[in-house]
């Protein structure tokens, strides 16, 4: 069953659905809303950006508007997806503190599992927003985006509790990665530099890279590597020459991207085309 709302004046769109498949999915699509995917009694299999991943039962899934899915092993799930319009990550980031963590992370991909104690609250949570989707009144909208602020805030720090982000210590070294992820975000087509982003957050190259010594990633390693997941994006999911990926993602020639590429997956970008479309 599908509850919708939809806010005209706005172009808000908010959806949960319980469904037992993603049927929009069964083919490699962008999600193009923020998306959760939350598992029951059933792991689901999915591929996202061309990786597959089983989400393990009574489990929640958090992907953006510009992650391909596909659902290659049907599972009861419940959905949650909402636009830009609805719930502005980037503008309530100062109430629930998600943005370069349960979204646009750049590192793994963000998955909570749910203890029985958890799994009980977010039940309680969706009891409540099914009752407010049904409530049609003047205050909806405003009380569907706090519920929303609600789950999202406790997803992220289920999720920073997995990864062990949770210290008060090291909050100032949590909120300068989260920056940096989402800068990377934002600007990596343009900017393959650690001083460019070292520059936007205040920092010296070599302290920014201090701080990121204890999460075994550099910071020109998590560049690199959103460089590389959108090349493997662009390869998988359209027809562009890996000369106009290269171009696309700041490379003036297609040999640095391919080098970057091999040094991240052992592989040439044509190499892994193929490996994607072999000749029967």
């Amino acid at each position: 069953m599908t509850y919708k709302f939809e806010e005209f004046t706005t172009d808000a769109i908010f959806k949960i659905e319980n469904e037992t498949l993603l049927e929009q999915f069964t083919q490699p699509k962008q999600t193009e809303l923020y998306t959760f995917i939350w598992t029951k009694n059933q792991s689901a299999e999915v591929i996202i950006d061309s990786i597959p991943v089983i989400v393990e039962p009574n489990s929640i899934l958090a992907l953006t508007p510009i992650q391909y899915l596909q659902v290659t092993q049907p599972s009861e799930v419940v959905i949650y997806q909402f636009n830009r319009e609805f719930y502005c990550i980037k503008d309530h980031d100062h109430e629930v503190s998600c943005v370069g963590i349960l979204f646009f992370g750049n590192s793994n991909i963000p998955i909570i599992h749910l203890d029985e104690t958890e799994q009980q609250k977010f039940e309680l949570l969706h009891e409540v927003f099914i009752d407010e989707l049904q409530t049609k009144d003047t205050i909806q909208a405003e009380m569907l985006r706090m519920l929303m602020a609600r789950f999202i805030i406790k997803s992220t720090r289920l999720l920073k509790a997995k990864d062990g982000l949770t210290e008060t210590a090291k909050s100032s070294k949590v909120d300068l990665l989260r920056s940096f992820n989402f800068l990377v975000e934002q600007h990596f087509k343009t900017e393959h530099s650690v001083a460019f982003y070292a520059e936007q957050l205040f920092k010296s190259p070599k302290t920014l890279s201090n701080n990121f010594a204890k999460l075994n990633r550099s910071p020109l390693q998590i560049i690199h590597e959103r460089i590389v997941l959108e090349a493997k994006r662009l390869l998988t999911y359209t027809d562009k020459t890996a000369k106009e990926i290269a171009y696309e993602v700041g490379f003036d020639d297609a040999s640095h991207l391919s080098r970057l590429f091999k040094k991240h997956t052992s592989q040439s970008p044509s190499d892994f085309k193929k490996q994607l479309n072999p000749v029967v």
